[in-house]
């Protein structure tokens, strides 16, 4: 990159893909990403091929936002997935954030990740985020961001958030392969991403690095692994973790139709209802 286009983009690139949000979640999320202190900012939006008002929305929101660059990518194969892949594949900057299109992301959010990469060197390669409820700076949301940290302690080289508060080193996340179909098509593949992005670096929590997912998230129970699947992967080595995915819970998740696309079910429909 020239120095011209480095100081254009600034040095994070924030990627949130999008399939039909015209409901008050899509809305709420851009303000809180427009909202972040890290100048300049690349803001990559990518519309799923919605087919309501969505992209109106992130164009009437994000565009002419003084520091922000925002780029409009339209993704017509159904799935999070392929939507995020080509958003990491128009990203400029040193550093990517991946955001859901139902979460609020603080201030802070980017430069404190940033400075949590830069102090520890390049073998960081991933910050993530750990979700609260709708007042962070509360006993519970605190007892929380803390249980999170400590989990992320004992229980090492897995993730231990959502794809909704992930940001990586460009390079690791590309050299790790990215966002894959090919890959993995099912679900949980923020979970599977770690994975491989885990053999580039090491990957940070923080209890000041947090955001605040939507509640409509429990109504996806369908579309998630069962409770002796999530032990045996918490449990499983690193090591061993190939074959926890690729030849344990891939077969699992084939049977049972958890392809990648189901995400797009809309079980919920109620109107925002931020958590």
């Amino acid at each position: 990159m020239t120095l011209a286009a480095e100081q254009e983009s600034g040095r994070w690139s924030v990627v949130v893909p999008y399939y039909n949000e015209a409901n008050g979640f899509l809305e709420a999320t851009l303000k809180s990403l427009l909202a972040q202190t890290a100048r300049p900012l690349t803001l990559i939006l990518v519309d799923n091929n919605s087919t309501d008002q969505s992209a109106a929305i992130a164009h009437a929101i994000a565009d002419g936002v003084e520091g922000v660059r925002a780029l409009h990518v339209l993704q017509t194969l159904p799935g999070q997935v392929h939507a995020l892949a080509a958003g990491i594949a128009a990203t400029p900057t040193e550093f990517i954030a991946i955001c859901d299109a139902d979460t609020l992301y603080p201030p802070h959010y980017l430069d404190h990740a940033a400075r949590m990469f830069d102090a520890a060197g390049p073998s960081l390669v991933g910050v993530m985020a750990i979700s609260v409820g709708p007042n962070p700076y509360s006993f519970n949301a605190m007892a929380k961001r803390w249980k999170g940290v400590l989990a992320a302690a004992v229980l090492q080289r897995q993730a231990h958030t959502g794809g909704y508060g992930h940001c990586f080193r460009l390079a690791a996340l590309k050299a790790a392969g990215s966002y894959s179909a090919r890959l993995w098509p099912f679900v949980l593949f923020d979970h599977e991403l770690i994975h491989r992005v885990l053999k580039q670096g090491r990957i940070a929590y923080s209890p000041n690095q947090w955001c605040q997912t939507s509640g409509r998230r429990t109504d996806r129970a369908g579309v998630t692994w069962t409770l002796a699947e999530r032990l045996l992967y918490h449990f499983t080595p690193f090591a061993a973790k190939d074959w926890f995915f690729y030849q344990f819970l891939r077969k699992r998740f084939a049977s049972r139709g958890m392809d990648q696309t189901a995400l797009r079910e809309r079980d919920w429909e109620t109107g925002p209802d931020q958590a």
